[in-house]
């Protein structure tokens, strides 16, 4: 830790220079938000300067303003017609233009009309058919929050209902849900996990793909969805990619502990306002270990690009072309060094990748249709190998591969009638192509058991419709239904969903959701197989329904000064047609797995209920300090089938998170900044089954008590630091950061494991203390 901050401290001497006042240019695109096409005559200004500095929006909607003083600036758009927007704390920095693609909501000039002044309340999400539950999160917040590490699942972690993974992952739990409900979406489309070292069915990961250079603001949801969305039932991340610079080539590289990274943008030509944006990231600590300056057990390798490209044409619309790609590695040792002996070894691949055409055409000022073709492919794979019994030699004792690759057809049509009429309809289907296999050798007769095995195609339609009603400035109407069918097994579900939203006045507003909502599991889970006496093979649980889950969400909303806002919601989740063990005497259930599948004949017989309490209180980034505090009181249970209902795996009780941040300036011409950011967690512990320590002594290996999750973890304590000093210099921004997980390096024991040499009890604990030291350059 000293080291670090020494660094830290060299650093910043380095970089502190007087510097000239420096500026920059503020420019982007303003569109309706029902309609997307382009507001004309729409007036941006930069609050607070003297003389005032602003603009108008031109025919495309286009606006530039340039040589703005770096720093945090407020800005405000005003257009006739539209509901004022005002978007504080915005940063500019010398080294990279700021470009705004920014929506304005029609105002319905009524006798009952108010008036709505306020600024961009992150509450509300991008998707404009979403009235509940939803939150945009911004690249800025995913890079400041303390130990997010730019990651945009451990930074949601800090909403209210969500909750992480103590042990390091960053799988997400969702009002008690297991995180196999959430859905992750690209540019709309639906993608693989996108972590490295992913496992089967998970949605998590220790390390995430999706990197936040290259994000723009984007959606989070944590229940009652929107009707585009299917396939989940827990949360959705709806994430977008930003537009390269256009008119400018920009670079940026970063070298950290997490990783080494560099990104390009700019315009393919003078006068054409296509653009490219590409980023490409190795992990760090293995550049280190080819170098040969590391050198311990279990090295993670990774590394990962993406990119879009933006393609606008003069009569066939506009193209975008993304991609995402990653590949992990790891190889670990179990072994004694003072014995010199190893006890077994594990090697362990991960892969993923996405490559999508996107397709916006325009038909006159109230229709657009947007479409998308897209291939995706996930895979993992690798063996284990255990210390044979003659203690001279290992052997294969399990190899696995699990291969899913996917094409994608999408096209959504939305048509603005008028300001109180929208409507929408669409549809996704996906071709599945899957080759996958799990088989073991634990007995070490050189004879494999195949536990999954599958090999073909299959396919999924899903199809929507959604229309918004807007019955004044006041009063939102939102309804529509969603329908998936599961062409493996011919399985589908009928979603319909209703919501609403109405501003009382302009500090207070009441909102609704509710609706139904179900998720194929993962392709592991059909494909378990099992041998019959005849020693052919079936595959039980083949013709398994969707897991489905009913939502309702009750909000309030409190506007109490021009930067403080309230938000509590109450919510009830009744959750059905669980896949449960088909015995009368078992607690199995899919409901406590976050990855993986079981070994075990299932049927849609299961039940769970999920239901409480969310508060928010949140203070906007203004005069150089914004704070967040969020808290959820909750109950999660299941029933299986032996009938009896239980807490589940996630029913942690409470969540509670502070955030704080503070940036000071100093300087000749106050071009430079250090924010401090802090991160303040408590939460409770996740439950498990306790282990029978005499039979598993007995048997050799764990044997659970007959007490499905009546244990429960130590309740969850760290404080999160992050330290970043920011330089701008003429021709580049400079940044120093260091991100401290678990400060205090609390030691919480979240669940229990039966260690097969000592023939003791030992404890898993909470991620102990981790500084990431980062430092970044955009020029």
């Amino acid at each position: 830790m000293k080291k670090f901050l020494l660094a830290f401290i060299i650093l910043l001497t380095c970089f502190s220079t007087a510097q000239a006042q420096l500026t920059q240019t503020v420019r982007g695109t303003i569109v309706d938000a029902d309609a997307k096409t382009p507001i004309v005559g729409a007036r941006i200004i930069i609050a607070g300067t003297d003389p005032l500095q602003g603009t108008i929006s031109d025919p495309d909607g286009n606006f530039k303003i340039e040589k703005v003083a770096v720093g945090r600036v407020t800005i405000q758009i005003k257009s006739i017609g539209y509901q004022d927007l005002i978007l504080p704390g915005t940063l500019v920095e010398s080294g990279k233009e700021l470009v705004l693609n920014l929506e304005m909501t029609e105002d319905l000039k009524t006798l009952t009309t108010i008036n709505v002044t306020s600024d961009q309340d992150n509450s509300e999400s991008i998707n404009k058919m979403a009235t509940v539950s939803g939150q945009t999160f911004t690249v800025d917040e995913t890079q400041r929050y303390a130990g997010a590490i730019n990651d945009p699942a451990r930074m949601v972690s800090a909403f209210a209902g969500v909750t992480g993974d103590a042990e390091g992952d960053n799988d997400i739990v969702v009002r008690g849900n297991s995180p196999k409900g959430i859905l992750w979406r690209l540019e709309g489309i639906d993608i693989p996990n996108p972590n490295h070292f992913a496992n089967e069915g998970g949605t998590g990961g220790p390390v995430n793909a999706l990197n936040a250079s290259m994000l723009a603001n984007s959606d989070f949801f944590s229940g009652a969805f929107a009707p585009e969305y299917g396939n989940a039932y827990s949360g959705v991340f709806d994430v977008r990619f930003r537009q390269g610079n256009n008119e400018t080539r920009e670079y940026a590289f970063s070298l950290g502990v997490m990783g080494t990274e560099f990104t390009l943008e700019g315009p393919f030509k003078s006068g054409y306002t296509g653009s490219y944006l590409f980023n490409y990231r190795y992990s760090t600590i293995a550049l280190l270990d080819r170098a040969g300056i590391l050198d311990f057990n279990g090295i993670p390798k990774y590394q990962d690009a993406s990119f879009k490209l933006v393609l606008p044409t003069k009569k066939a619309g506009s193209f975008s072309l993304v991609g995402l790609g990653g590949i992990s590695t790891i190889f670990q040792t179990d072994a004694d060094d003072e014995k010199e002996i190893t006890y077994g070894t594990y090697d362990f691949n991960a892969n993923l990748g996405l490559v999508g055409l996107k397709h916006t055409c325009f038909f006159g000022e109230k229709t657009h249709l947007k479409s998308f073709i897209a291939a995706t492919t996930a895979s993992n794979g690798g063996q284990a190998q255990w210390l044979n019994n003659d203690s001279t030699s290992l052997y294969t004792s399990e190899r696995q591969l699990f291969t899913d690759n996917r094409i994608k057809f999408a096209s959504t049509l939305h048509h603005k009638f008028n300001a109180k009429h929208t409507i929408q309809t669409g549809f996704i289907y996906t071709f599945l192509n899957y080759n996958l296999y799990l088989e073991e050798n634990y007995d070490n007769t050189g004879i494999f058991t195949r536990l999954v095995d599958g090999d073909g195609n299959s396919g999924m339609l899903q199809a929507f419709a959604s229309w918004k009603y807007r019955a004044n400035n006041k009063l939102t109407f939102i309804t529509g239904a969603h329908y998936t069918r599961f062409f493996l097994n011919n399985n589908d579900a009928i979603e319909p969903r209703v919501g609403a939203k109405w501003q009382l006045n302009p500090s207070n507003s009441i909102s609704l959701g509710a609706g139904l909502h179900s998720r194929v599991e993962s392709l592991s889970t059909y494909l378990y197989t099992e041998k019959k006496s005849d020693g052919s093979t079936y595959q039980p649980n083949m013709n398994l329904g969707l897991t489905k889950s009913a939502h309702l969400v009750l909000g309030y909303g409190l506007q109490l000064t021009e930067n403080l806002r309230f938000k509590t919601e109450l919510y009830y989740q009744h959750l059905y047609n669980i896949p449960v063990e088909d015995d009368t005497t078992s607690a199995h259930s899919l409901i406590n797995y976050s990855s993986w599948f079981p070994d075990v004949h299932l049927v849609n017989r299961g039940t769970g209920r999920n239901y409480g309490v969310e508060l928010t209180l949140e203070r906007s980034f203004q005069k150089d300090y914004y704070f967040m505090l969020t808290g959820s009181l909750y109950q999660s249970s299941y029933t299986a089938m032996d009938g009896i209902e239980r807490d589940s795996r996630y029913d942690a009780g409470y969540a509670a998170n502070l955030l704080f941040g503070k940036e000071f300036k100093f300087g000749d011409q106050k071009n430079n900044t250090i924010a401090v950011n802090v991160k303040t967690s408590v939460i409770g512990g996740n439950r498990y089954t306790p282990i029978d320590l005499t039979a598993s002594q007995n048997a050799g290996y764990t044997v659970l008590q007959n007490k499905p999750y009546s244990a429960k973890g130590d309740d969850i304590f760290f404080i999160n630091l992050g330290v970043t000093y920011r330089l701008d210099k003429p021709r580049a921004s400079h940044s120093i950061k260091i991100d401290i997980q678990n400060l205090t390096n609390n030691k919480a024991a979240v669940n229990e494991y039966y260690n097969q040499r000592t023939q003791e009890i030992e404890h898993s604990t909470q991620l102990s203390f981790i500084p990431n030291l980062v430092y970044t350059i955009k020029f």
